[in-house]
C-alpha cells in the first residue's frame, strides 16, 4: 500500500440506497471499484517542494456531455463541413472558477471582441424617483420600477423611496441599472456607511456598507429564500431549512466593521502608481488608503501607502492559520519587477505575461490551519477568504454526513483536500476517500496535504470527465462544492444513481444551489437539511451546506 492509494476492492460495492453494508465492524461497507490509476506527475523542484513548482493546469476546452445520437449527429455535421471550410478554432479557457480565487492561472489568447454599442438613447445620468421593492439576487440591488420599467438599484433597500440615477441602459434597454443617490424615506435597517470609499460610484467590493448587520442578514435570507422557490420549487421547510443566515465570528461594536477578507486584489493606477480598488461594474479605480474589510494580516504589510509604478495588479494574501504572508505582483508588458520593501516579512512572487507564476523570494505557498491540520495552499490557489469559512463548513459537512467508520466516500472539486482529509479521519483506515479536482497545482497541495493518509486518492481532471471513467457504481457518503455556476443537470444525475447514504452540497451561490437541488430531486434525492453562513459580511455573498438523503428513506 502506498500513501494516497486505497487498496482496490474486488466488490463493486453497494448495490442499493443506505443498504448492503458489509465488513467487520460496525457500519463498514465495500469500497466502490476505484478505477485504474492513471501516471502521477513531476511534483519535486530542484528545492525539494513538493508543492511549488508542477506546471499550472493548461486551458481545456469546455466539453458538455452528450448523447450517443447527439454526438453522432454532431458528428456527421463537423464532416460535412470540415469539406466545405476549414474548422473553426476551439475556444479556450476554463468555467468561471469562485469569485474568491485572487489569481488567474491562465490567459486567454483570444483578441477582444468589439463592444456592442446598445440600441436606443442613453439614459445614463437620469434620475427618477421610486419606491424600491424587493432585493434580487446578485450585485447587491433592489428592485424599482419607473413608468413600467425594471430598474436594479443599488445602495437602496427595500422600502426605501429615493432618487436614482441610471448608471447603465437606454431608452430600448429591457432594464436599467441605477444607484441611489438620495434617500427620501429611509429603511430602519439603514445605517451611515462605515467605509469612506463606499457609496455610488465608488468601491465596488461591499454591496451593504449601508446596513446593520442584522439587516444584511435579512437581504440574503429573502435572496435564498426566493431562489429556493424559483428555481428549486422548495418551501424553507422542504429544504430543511430554519429560514436564518447564520453569522460567524464574535459580535463587534456598532459601527465596527468586521476585518474578515484575508485576500485581497488591489489593482494599480499606471498614473500615479497607488492601489485601487475597482469600482462596481467598470474597470476604473478607486483609490483606497485602507481597506475596512481587509484581515489584518492584509493591511500589516503596508500595500496600500506605496506606490507601485509599473505593475498592474497586486494580491495580498494573510494565511489565518500562521504568520505566512505573500504578495503576488503583475506587472505591465515590458516592465521590470521592482524591489519590494513591505513592514512585514512576506513571500513575493510574480505573474508573467502567459499568466504562469513564478517565485520570486520566499515561499510559493502560504500554510493555513484547519479540521486540525495544516494544509499547503501555492500561487494564490483557492482557499476560503473568511478565516472562520473552513472549520465552519467542515463542521456542517461533517455533522449533516455524520460519516461512520469503514464508509467509502467522494469529495468532487476538492481544492487542497479539505474535506477529503476531514472524512479520512472520520470513516479511518479501512474506509476510502477519492477526490476529484481540475487544478493541476490544488492536485498537487492536496497530496502534499494527505500524503500520511493512505485511505484517500486525489485525482486531476474535470468532474465530469473523470467520474464516469472511475467505474464507480455505488458510494456511501458525497462531497460536491462546485464552481459559482453549478455542478449541473449530467452531473447530479450521475451522482444520484451512485446510491449514496447522503450527499452534502456545498454552495457559494443560492441560485445554482436551487437548481441543482431541483436535480437532484429528479434523481430521487432530497434536502434534509440546509444551512446558510454569513461567511462575506457587507456583501451580497453566502455560503450554504445542504445535506440531501434519497427520497422516501
Amino acid at each position: 500500500m502506498t500513501p494516497n492509494n486505497p487498496p482496490r476492492s474486488s466488490g463493486s460495492g453497494r448495490t442499493g440506497k443506505g443498504k448492503g453494508k458489509s465488513g467487520s465492524k460496525p457500519g463498514q461497507v465495500a469500497r466502490p471499484r476505484w478505477g485504474a490509476k492513471p501516471v502521477r506527475p513531476e511534483a519535486t523542484d530542484r528545492d525539494g517542494f513538493t508543492a511549488q513548482t508542477a506546471p499550472l493546469a493548461p486551458g481545456e476546452p469546455e466539453v458538455r456531455p452528450q448523447s450517443k445520437r447527439a454526438a453522432g449527429a454532431a458528428a456527421a455535421n463537423a464532416a460535412k463541413k470540415q469539406t466545405a471550410r476549414p474548422p473553426k478554432t476551439a475556444r479556450t479557457g476554463t468555467p468561471a472558477a469562485r469569485a474568491a480565487r485572487p489569481v488567474k492561472t491562465e490567459r486567454s489568447t483570444k483578441a477582444p471582441s468589439t463592444p456592442r454599442v446598445p440600441a436606443g438613447d442613453p439614459l445614463v445620468g437620469e434620475r427618477y424617483e421610486v419606491e424600491v421593492g424587493a432585493v434580487a439576487h446578485g450585485g447587491g440591488h433592489c428592485v424599482a420600477r419607473h413608468e413600467g420599467r425594471v430598474l436594479f438599484v443599488r445602495h437602496a433597500l427595500p422600502g426605501e423611496k429615493a432618487i436614482v440615477q441610471v448608471t447603465e441602459g437606454t431608452t430600448k434597454s429591457r432594464f436599467l441599472r441605477a444607484d441611489a443617490v438620495e434617500i427620501l424615506e429611509p429603511a430602519k435597517d439603514r445605517i451611515a456607511a462605515p467605509c469612506p470609499f463606499s457609496g455610488p460610484g465608488k468601491c465596488g467590493g461591499c454591496d451593504w456598507q449601508h446596513v446593520t448587520p442584522g439587516g444584511q442578514r435579512k437581504l440574503k435570507v429573502a435572496v435564498l429564500t426566493e431562489q429556493l422557490a424559483k428555481l428549486g420549487g422548495l418551501t424553507p421547510a422542504e429544504a430543511g431549512w430554519d429560514g436564518t443566515v447564520e453569522p460567524v465570528g464574535g459580535k463587534l461594536p456598532a459601527g465596527e466593521v468586521p476585518a474578515w477578507r484575508t485576500r485581497i486584489q488591489y489593482a494599480v493606477d499606471p498614473a500615479t502608481g497607488k492601489v485601487g480598488l475597482r469600482r462596481h461594474r467598470s474597470h476604473e479605480l478607486e483609490p483606497v488608503d485602507r481597506c475596512l474589510i481587509a484581515a489584518e494580516g492584509v493591511t500589516e504589510l503596508g500595500v496600500e501607502a506605496r506606490t507601485w509604478p509599473g505593475i498592474s495588479s497586486i494580491d495580498v494574501i494573510a494565511a489565518a492559520g500562521s504568520s505566512d504572508r505573500q504578495v503576488i505582483i503583475t506587472p505591465t508588458p515590458g516592465s521590470q519587477l521592482p524591489i519590494v520593501e513591505l513592514d512585514k516579512p512576506v513571500s513575493i512572487s510574480r505573474v508573467d505575461e502567459q499568466d504562469l507564476i513564478h517565485k520570486v523570494h520566499g515561499r510559493s505557498f502560504v500554510r493555513e490551519r484547519a479540521a486540525g491540520r495544516t494544509w499547503r495552499v501555492s500561487n494564490g490557489g483557492f482557499w476560503q477568504i473568511h478565516p472562520e469559512a473552513p472549520d465552519t463548513l467542515v463542521g456542517a459537512v461533517l455533522d449533516g454526513l455524520d460519516p461512520q467508520w469503514g464508509e467509502s466516500a467522494l469529495d468532487l472539486y476538492c481544492g487542497v483536500g479539505l474535506f477529503a482529509g476531514a472524512l479520512a479521519d472520520r470513516v479511518g483506515e479501512e474506509g476510502a476517500v477519492l477526490g476529484i479536482e481540475s487544478s493541476k497545482q490544488a492536485v498537487v497541495d492536496a497530496r502534499h496535504n494527505l500524503a500520511t493518509l493512505d485511505n484517500v486518492r486525489i485525482e486531476h481532471d474535470r468532474v465530469e470527465t473523470l467520474l464516469p471513467r472511475t467505474g464507480i457504481t455505488s458510494t456511501d457518503l458525497i462531497v460536491l462544492d462546485p464552481p459559482r455556476a453549478g455542478a449541473g443537470r449530467e452531473t447530479v444525475a450521475h451522482l444520484a444513481g451512485l446510491s449514496a447514504r447522503r450527499i452534502a452540497y456545498v454552495a457559494c451561490d443560492p441560485a445554482a444551489l436551487a437548481r441543482d437541488l431541483a436535480f437532484f430531486r429528479e434523481g430521487g434525492y432530497q434536502p434534509v437539511s440546509l444551512r446558510a453562513f454569513d461567511l462575506f459580511p457587507m456583501t451580497h455573498h453566502f455560503e450554504c451546506v445542504a445535506i440531501l438523503e434519497p427520497i422516501g428513506e
